[in-house]
Order: C-alpha cells, then sequence, then structure tokens
C-alpha cells in the first residue's frame, strides 16, 4: 500500500473548501501522500479520540482558526489530550512552543496574550515545528503512525512548505525502500454541470479497467462543482507522475470548458488570474448574496489589479440610485429577474468604468418565495467589454447554500464569458 493521509478538522471551524484545508490536501498529494479521507468534529475528546484512531499512515489535525494564542483555546486543548491518549506520552511544557508563540505574535506587531501553562503543552517526545510568522505545530510519532498538528492561519503556506512537505515526502520515500508502490493524485475541477453530465462523458474511465489503465478516476459533487479525481500506481514516483498525466490531459479534453482548474485552484483564483492575464477590471453589483461576490474575488491577494469596486443593492432604491436600474424595469418584472440583473450589470461596469461585470439578483430564503418565483430563484448578469447578459437559475438548499450556488455561477459565468471573448 502507497502512503496515505487523513486530514482530521478540529473545532468545526473549517470546511472542505476553506484555504488551509485546500492548501494541506493539495501539498500532501504533490509529496505523494494523499488525503483519503476528511473529518470535521467539534470540541470533543471522545469523537476526536476516535477519528484518530481511524487508520492512516499520516494524520494531519487542523486545530481552529489561528490567533495570538490559538493554542491556548478548548479545541486545541481537546487536540493535546485526544493526542496524548491515542499516543500514550505524557503531556509535557515546551519552550519551543512558547518561543514560537512569542516570535509569531511579534511578527505581527502584537503584543502576546499571558500564556497559561496549558498552551505550552504538547505530548512527550513531539517534534516542535516553526517558522516566521506562524504559530507552531508539532509531530508525534507512535507505533508506525504520524500525526501533526497546524494551527490555520495567513502564514500556514510556510509551515506547509518548510515542514510538513519534507516529510510526507521522507514518508513517501520510506515507503518506496519497502516496496510500496507510488501513487501520484490529482482533482480536476469543473462548475456549471452536474454530475449525470460529467459521469457519461467520462464513463470509459469510470469503469473498473477503463482505458486509465493504472489510473482509477472517480467522480464527485463538491458545493457547486463537479470534481474529477485521478489516482495513478506505479512502481516508482516518476511512472506514477507520467501515467497520470496521460490520463489527466484526456480527460481535460472530454471536459472541455467546464474544467476550469486543478488541484486547489478555486474559481476566484482562476478568474482572477484571467482579468490580470488580460488588464481587465471587474465591478459587481450583489443582492441576494450580499457581498460574497465581492468577497471570494478580494480574498485573493493581489485582487486590487483587477478588481474595481463592488455595490451591494438590496432595496429597489438602491438599485436606481446607485445604478440607474430603470423604475419601469422593475414595475414591469420585478428585482428578480434578467431584465433587472442585466441593467445592474451594465449600471455597475458604468460607475465603476470596468470592463467587466457582475450582477446577483434573486431569493435567497427561507422567506420571500412566490409560486412564479420560489425560493431558491436568481438571476446573474455578466458583462464582458459592453456585451451583457442575464442568466437564471433554480437553486436548492437553505439561505447559505443559495448565496454559495449564486456565487459560483457568478464567477463561473464571468469565466465562460472572458473565455468566449479571447
Amino acid at each position: 500500500m502507497a502512503v496515505t493521509a487523513r486530514l482530521v478538522v478540529a473545532g468545526a471551524a473549517l470546511d472542505a473548501d476553506d484555504d488551509a484545508v485546500a492548501a494541506v490536501t493539495t501539498a500532501l498529494a504533490a509529496a505523494g501522500a494523499p488525503v483519503t479521507a476528511r473529518v470535521i468534529v467539534e470540541d470533543d475528546d471522545v469523537a476526536l479520540e476516535e477519528a484518530l484512531a481511524a487508520p492512516s499512515d499520516l494524520t494531519i489535525i487542523l486545530a481552529v482558526p489561528g490567533t495570538a494564542a490559538a493554542l491556548a483555546t478548548p479545541a486545541a486543548d481537546v487536540v493535546r489530550r485526544a493526542l496524548a491518549d491515542v499516543t500514550g506520552a505524557r503531556l509535557m511544557p515546551s519552550e519551543k512552543i512558547r518561543a514560537g508563540l512569542e516570535q509569531a505574535a511579534l511578527s505581527r506587531g502584537r503584543p502576546l496574550p499571558r500564556l497559561t501553562e496549558r498552551a505550552t503543552l504538547v505530548p512527550q517526545g513531539a517534534t516542535v515545528w516553526t517558522t516566521d510568522g506562524a504559530e507552531p505545530g508539532w509531530l508525534i510519532e507512535s507505533q508506525g503512525r504520524a500525526f501533526v498538528v497546524l494551527i490555520p492561519g495567513a502564514r500556514l503556506s510556510r509551515m506547509i512548505e518548510q515542514h510538513l512537505v519534507p516529510y510526507a515526502r521522507s514518508l513517501t520515500e520510506r515507503s518506496l525502500t519497502t516496496g510500496h508502490p507510488a501513487v501520484a493524485v490529482r482533482t480536476l475541477r469543473t462548475a456549471g454541470v452536474d454530475l449525470a453530465d460529467i459521469d457519461a462523458r467520462l464513463g470509459e474511465w469510470l469503469k473498473p479497467r477503463g482505458a486509465g489503465g493504472d489510473v482509477d478516476v472517480t467522480t464527485l459533487p463538491a458545493s457547486g462543482e463537479v470534481w474529477v479525481r485521478l489516482r495513478a500506481h506505479a512502481v516508482t514516483p516518476s511512472a506514477a507522475q507520467d501515467a497520470l498525466a496521460l490520463v489527466e490531459a484526456k480527460v481535460v479534453e472530454r471536459l472541455g470548458d467546464d474544467y476550469f482548474g486543478r488541484d486547489g485552484e478555486t474559481l476566484e483564483r482562476v478568474v482572477g488570474r484571467m482579468l490580470s492575464q488580460r488588464s481587465l477590471m471587474v465591478s459587481v453589483a450583489e443582492s441576494c448574496t450580499g457581498g460574497l461576490v465581492g468577497h471570494r474575488i478580494t480574498s485573493i491577494p493581489g485582487s486590487s489589479a483587477y478588481f474595481e469596486r463592488g455595490v451591494m443593492v438590496y432595496t429597489n432604491r438602491a438599485k436606481q440610485e446607485l445604478l440607474g436600474v430603470p423604475e419601469e424595469v422593475l414595475r414591469a418584472h420585478g428585482a428578480v429577474s434578467g431584465q433587472c440583473a442585466e441593467a445592474m450589470v451594465r449600471g455597475v461596469c458604468r460607475l465603476g468604468g470596468s470592463a467587466c461585470g457582475l450582477a446577483v439578483t434573486g431569493i435567497a430564503g427561507p422567506d420571500g418565495g412566490t409560486p412564479t418565483k420560489p425560493v431558491g430563484t436568481v438571476w446573474v448578469g455578466v458583462a464582458v467589454n459592453g456585451q451583457a447578459a442575464a442568466h437564471h437559475f433554480s437553486f436548492d438548499g437553505d439561505r447559505a447554500a443559495v448565496k454559495w450556488q449564486s456565487a459560483q455561477a457568478a464567477l463561473d459565468l464571468l469565466r465562460r464569458a472572458l473565455l468566449a471573448s479571447r
């Protein structure tokens, strides 16, 4: 068997699409230790111990979002206790943890809160990982298994690059010397298409002994996207990568424009790159998404190079005053309509002087729906270089789900419009 990794989120503070989860998953796949399971648990000792007891060569625990004293939080306490029980190690204070916390606080220009001894506790025998500006993490090995604790935060990528990736690679190399096969993993991400359509297109590879040969291909839905997971097995890492690349090229061709990226790439990152490469600016007008589209675009470092402005217009008055949506459009068609979405996107492009624009208007629920416009009805306006259009969607789920799917649809429509305008 190849090296396997398991990702456990302690504290239920993150979800499957969080940047920290994506960063760890992508890095481990590249290091030859793909994540085979993800588990989210609350601040509960028994639940966490059960999650940690599941067999895996390497288990990564993400313990609550990073703060200056994250290692002193209840979730961190639960992680410490659970790992001490699982490994049979006694908890001991670590001066290296204390120094790492002090250095992380200093790098942020903030005073370090008064630390209690429990904030510095780690299981005896653990190796503490530190890097500039990041909260310390630690590794403990026990009975042929390895456990790594990381604190999500702005500098987590440094910890992953400097410590986690080299360690995962060492595990992979160690497994090869014992005759274990190498594994290469790739996740291809698609949007604007459903699972059944992707399954139909990739049928020949989804068969147990399909055209992929030593490359297993599976599909799964993922928060408004469909992912295609490729896993190649070979004697050496290079052979696994070669086998993966061969099938990946064929699958990507079959996916066509529905494919937008791989592994940790997100729609907002891909759209941002497309805008930046073409020196285009985008402005957004949002009603039912409440700023989510703008938030996602601006969550990418360097987004000021292509994001001009965002306007949140909930009322009809705001749509009229800020975006110039004609009163007759609102009277005749309503705010949740293709005519309004198109007027909104043209208005925000005019307001921002930008070549590209997005507008979202809809009914996120749980109230406000009608027989003709039920909850989940959403219209998205998209504009590129003066060409504007509105698209209708009917989404399922609660308010948060409708907002997320609406933002997904908006970003995907802009991506497709940019592809079409090349």
